[in-house]
């Protein structure tokens, strides 16, 4: 039986609690939150029987062997070494770190360790991003040329995720000070993650960030709005393909909405979250000189959360690890460099 903590107790660790409850094998035992009265509120929500304000607490009294890290992305690091420290097996909310080089070093622990590490890159558990890894890596449609990938949310124009003005859950992912990498760090992250997971990985990127004006002095008590909120990236793919990935929270009428299309010296993939996560498009071979398309089905994948508990009870490691969330880091270090630096950067 894996007895699971979760740090972190806001709305990804519900669902996080949601999901871990509905696996065989899984018990939730602990939770911890700096905040009492919000910690002791979920751990009755879900039926967990010990409530924690501090993770040396929760480490040295509930028993656990593995935890779920759902906190403000500047405490990802330190929470994350410190229970791999522990032995714990540890499941990390994206983006892993803030930089490369923390990642890396959370890297190391792991392995030092020997113990299961994840990242919990969201989108895949989408069949469709993993039937179209697969096909793509087994050549249905040959060489990649280009790739395009975007993900566009509307919360700054809209109030389809609630007012953001009034909502500390929105207003600090556009705020530096409070730990945020803007939208890049937020959803460029797993838009990153889509892209390359099929496509290979990318060895130079040219990125322009901009953070517009929002409120008078870009200011909301506690809050200053200065972390960015629209990412463009041209890249370079080791396989010599080149695509463009772009991110943004300006995009009305668009929730939240994935595209990825891969096009190939065979023919042309598309996932369009909009239209279907268990299934996407394809125009190759055959269908290529009429320009036809077809709708795959993509069978069903399991969570990352199974993923996480089937990895420690049967002791081989899943995909997406703490090495995958670093070479993502990677790319996101570099588009920053770039966007400093206003030239391409080498990833």
């Amino acid at each position: 039986m894996v007895r699971l903590a979760i740090i972190g107790t806001g709305g990804m660790g519900n669902t996080h609690a949601k999901a871990f409850r509905e696996i065989a094998g899984c018990k939730l035992v602990a939770a911890v939150d700096v905040d009492r009265k919000r910690v002791t509120e979920f751990c009755g929500a879900h039926g967990i029987p010990h409530a924690f304000t501090s993770t040396d607490e929760m480490l040295a009294g509930a028993g656990v062997n593995a935890v779920s890290i759902v906190t403000p992305d500047g405490l990802h690091a330190s929470l994350a070494l410190q229970c791999l420290a522990a032995g714990k097996h540890v499941l990390c909310e994206k983006p892993l770190a803030l930089n490369h080089a923390e990642a890396m070093t959370m890297v190391a622990a792991a392995h030092r360790a020997g113990v299961v590490n994840m990242v919990n890159f969201s989108y895949r558990n989408w069949p469709c991003i993993q039937a179209v890894s697969e096909m793509v890596r087994a050549g249905g449609i040959g060489e990649i040329r280009h790739v395009e990938a975007s993900y566009l949310q509307a919360w700054l124009v809209s109030k389809a995720w609630g007012d953001w003005r009034t909502s500390p859950a929105l207003l600090w992912r556009l705020s530096s000070r409070h730990g945020s990498k803007g939208v890049l760090g937020d959803i460029g992250v797993h838009i990153v993650d889509f892209a390359t997971y099929p496509a290979g990985p990318v060895t130079r990127v040219y990125c322009k960030l901009r953070t517009f004006g929002k409120t008078p002095g870009n200011r909301i008590g506690d809050y200053t709005l200065d972390a960015n909120d629209s990412a463009v990236m041209t890249v370079e793919f080791a396989n010599g393909a080149l695509g463009t990935i772009h991110t943004t929270r300006w995009a009305g009428g668009h929730a939240n909405r994935l595209f990825l299309k891969i096009s190939g010296t065979r023919g042309t993939v598309e996932i369009d979250s909009e239209k279907s996560t268990d299934s996407y498009r394809i125009c190759a071979d055959g269908d290529l000189d009429k320009a036809n398309w077809r709708e795959v089905a993509a069978p069903p994948t399991p969570s990352n959360y199974e993923r996480f508990i089937g990895s420690i009870l049967t002791g081989r490691s899943e995909q997406p690890d703490f090495a995958r969330g670093a070479e993502v880091q990677r790319v996101l270090d570099a588009s920053f460099e770039s966007d400093r630096a206003g030239r391409p950067v080498d990833v």
